[in-house]
C-alpha cells in the first residue's frame, strides 16, 4: 500500500485538492482549538487547515510522498504541523494527548481497523471528540457505477454504523448518519457516494 500511495502523491497536483474536507471544516468551526491528530493524513489538506485555525496538529501516514506534499502545503500557508511517516505501530504519541482525532477517509486494512480505533481512543482525552467521515459499506455500488468517486473496493475496509458504535463503545454519540453525498475533492473523490459521518465524545 505504501507504494500505491507514494505513486498517487508523487504528482505535482494534490490528489484530493488543497481544500479541507467540508464535514471536518464544519465540525472544527464549532470547537475551541487544542491538540488534534490526523491519522492517514495523505497530502495534509485537513491538517494544514486545522493549523490555520490555531490547532496544535499531529499527523501520520505511511506515505513519504504524502508527507512531502503536506509540508509543502504547510509552508505555503506558513503554519507548522508535526507529521510522522509510518503506520500506527511505529509512530509516537502519548495516551490522552489529544482533544480531537479526525478520521477523514482513514480506511485502514481490515485486520487492524478495529484495533487502530481502540488505540486512537487511548490517545484521546476524556471529553475529547472523534470526527469521522468515510465511505459506508453501501459505497461499493456507487464506486461500481463511477470509479472517479474513489474508495476501497474491499467491503471490509468500509464502514457501518454498527462497527463505529462497537469500536467507540461508551462514547456520547453527537452525530452518526449514513447518507449520499456529492464529493468534489481533487481528482479522486468526484461524484455521488455513500458516506458515514460520526462525531462522538469520549466519556
Amino acid at each position: 500500500m505504501k507504494e500505491f500511495w507514494d505513486e498517487r502523491y508523487s504528482k505535482e497536483e494534490f490528489a484530493y485538492g488543497k481544500e479541507p474536507n467540508q464535514y471536518l471544516k464544519e465540525q472544527l468551526e464549532k470547537l475551541q482549538v487544542g491538540q488534534i491528530l490526523f491519522p492517514a493524513e495523505g497530502e495534509g489538506r485537513n491538517a494544514v487547515y486545522a493549523a490555520k485555525l490555531g490547532w496544535t496538529v499531529s499527523a501520520f501516514d505511511i506515505s513519504t510522498e504524502g508527507r512531502n506534499k503536506a509540508m509543502q502545503l504547510a509552508d505555503e500557508y506558513q503554519v507548522s504541523i508535526d507529521y510522522q511517516v509510518g503506520d500506527l505501530s511505529n509512530v509516537n504519541f502519548d495516551n490522552e494527548q489529544f482533544d480531537a482525532i479526525a478520521l477523514i477517509y482513514a480506511h485502514f486494512p481490515t485486520a487492524v481497523k478495529s484495533s487502530y480505533h481502540k488505540t486512537f481512543d487511548c490517545y484521546l482525552r476524556k471529553g475529547g471528540l472523534v470526527i469521522l467521515e468515510a465511505f459506508s459499506k453501501n459505497h461499493i455500488e456507487y464506486n461500481t457505477k463511477n470509479e472517479k468517486v474513489g474508495g476501497p473496493k474491499d467491503i471490509a475496509m468500509l464502514f457501518s454504523k454498527e462497527e463505529i458504535i462497537a469500536d467507540f463503545k461508551g462514547y456520547e454519540v453527537i452525530e452518526l448518519i449514513e447518507k449520499e453525498a456529492e464529493l468534489n475533492e481533487g481528482q479522486f473523490h468526484i461524484g455521488l457516494g455513500s458516506v458515514i459521518r460520526f462525531v462522538g465524545r469520549k466519556k
